[in-house]
């Protein structure tokens, strides 16, 4: 299964989380770091769901971005 992923800068490196399995957290200092622990937690985090009996939820969210006018003249998309 492929989970989107949700990786948010932090004041010391990188946050991420599963919006499709709640809970399903991870930190790390570098971008790669913290994409290695959420797959990690993903997997930990779908084998004690399986432990306890609990169905485990397909993948459903769809990453995507929209662009908004910045009236400090930056565009949405500079921020990839």
């Amino acid at each position: 299964m492929r989970y989107a992923v949700l990786l948010e800068p932090t004041a010391t490196g990188f946050s991420a989380h599963v919006p499709d399995l709640m809970g399903c957290a991870a930190a790390g200092r570098t971008r790669e770091e913290t994409l290695r622990l959420i797959r990690e937690a993903v997997e930990f985090h779908i084998e004690g769901m399986r432990l306890n009996g609990e169905e485990i939820p397909r993948p459903v969210s769809i990453p995507d971005f929209v662009d908004v006018f910045d009236p400090n003249g930056l565009n949405a998309s500079d921020n990839k």
